[in-house]
Formats: C-alpha cells, structure tokens, sequence
C-alpha cells in the first residue's frame, strides 16, 4: 500500500508554458525524490509594459511517501 502527497508548483520561462513546465519540475526534483504524476492546472502570461511576456504553468504533482 502506498500513500502519497500533492503539492502545486509554478514555474516560468520566457520560451513556452512546456519549457515552464519542465522547469517546474525540475527544481521541484532537486528537493523531492519519487515524483509520480505532474499535472497541469493553469496556464497565464506575465506581460511586461514592453510588451515581452512571461508564460506561467502552474502543476500539481504527486510524490510518493517513504517508509521509515
């Protein structure tokens, strides 16, 4: 039996709202072992008054909980 966590995430990129996806992901992966499931919840822009845009992905993932 297993149980796990889910927590949301954001991440940004200046390319794409993938490229902000991955992102997301994997700084999220340099803190949490087992992640399972990424899951896109929202999608925006940041604009800029120069007109330059941020592409924002907001994800909700999953890790599993370790024994002991």
């Amino acid at each position: 039996m297993s149980v796990y966590k889910v927590v949301e995430i954001i991440g940004t990129s200046s390319e794409s709202w993938e490229d902000a996806a991955m992102t997301a992901v994997h700084k999220a992966r340099e803190s949490i072992r087992q992640l399972r499931i990424a899951e896109v919840v929202e999608q925006d822009l940041g604009l800029d008054e120069d007109g330059t845009a941020t592409f924002r992905t907001k994800l909700r993932v999953s890790f599993k909980y370790e024994d002991g």
